[in-house]
């Protein structure tokens, strides 16, 4: 239960990430900064996959480039 709580935040913090960058404007490195963190502790954690986590982070950088 205690691990499902810990996973469930890191899902959301993730989600809000992302939904962060989608709302950003071109250019915005705090932004991306952010997306990656929180990507990279996810994957860090197990809560996604490494390719994944690549996908992610390069579907990040095209939509801020």
């Amino acid at each position: 239960m205690r691990r499902k709580v810990f996973n469930d935040a890191r899902k959301d913090a993730l989600r809000g990430a992302l939904k962060a960058v989608r709302t950003a404007k071109k250019g915005d490195a705090a932004a991306l900064a952010a997306a990656y963190q929180a990507i990279d502790k996810a994957q860090k954690r197990g809560i996604i996959k490494k390719n994944t986590a690549a996908r992610r982070k390069a579907k990040v950088a095209r939509m801020l480039a």
